[in-house]
C-alpha cells in the first residue's frame, strides 16, 4: 500500500486473435517462464478443440466457461473478540475473474497424462457445460458462504 496517492490498476491490452482483454489476461496467467507464444498456442488450440466438440464459437465457449466458474460470494476470515469467523462477502468483478482463471488453469494442470492443450480444452468444455473441477470449486465456495451466513453481520 502506498503512503501517498492511489494505485491505478494496470490495463491489459486485448489479445490479437479475438480482441478480448479477458482472453489476454488468461494467456498471461497461463504463461510459464515468460513463454507467451506457447501459452497463446495452448489457449487458442484448446478453444478450437472445445468449440469443435461443443459446436459453438470459441469466444462463446470461453465466456460461458468463465460465467459458470466465476464466483459471486466467498468467505473471508474476520477476528472478533478472540474468535475468528468465516464471514461471507461479495466478490469484486476483477477478483471473481482472477479466481475463475486461476481455478480453470489449476484444474486443467491437475489432469495428468495428456498434452496441456487437450487438458485445457477438456476443462473449458466441462466448465462450459457446468461440470468439472473448477465449477465444483465455485460451488464449494458458495456452499461455504451459505453455511456461514449467520456471521454475515460481522461484515466490514
Amino acid at each position: 500500500m502506498p503512503r501517498k496517492g492511489h494505485v491505478r490498476p494496470r490495463v491489459t491490452p486485448p489479445d490479437s486473435v479475438f480482441s478480448n482483454a479477458s482472453i489476454a489476461k488468461f494467456v498471461n496467467c497461463l504463461m510459464l517462464d515468460g513463454k507467451k507464444s506457447t501459452a497463446e498456442r495452448i489457449l487458442y488450440g484448446a478453444l478450437d478443440i472445445a468449440s469443435s466438440r461443443l459446436s459453438i464459437e470459441p469466444v462463446e465457449v470461453y465466456e460461458k466457461a468463465m460465467n459458470n466458474v466465476r464466483p459471486q460470494i466467498e468467505v473471508r476470515p474476520r477476528r472478533v473478540g478472540g474468535a475468528t469467523y468465516q464471514v461471507p462477502v461479495e466478490i469484486r468483478p476483477d477478483r471473481a475473474q482472477a479466481l475463475a482463471i486461476r481455478w480453470i488453469i489449476q484444474y486443467s494442470r491437475a489432469r495428468k497424462g495428456i498434452p496441456m492443450v487437450e487438458r485445457l480444452a477438456r476443462e473449458l468444455a466441462d466448465a462450459c457445460k457446468g461440470e468439472g473441477g473448477s465449477v465444483k470449486k465455485r460451488e464449494d465456495t458458495h456452499r461455504m458462504a451459505e453455511a456461514n451466513r449467520a456471521f454475515a453481520h460481522y461484515r466490514w
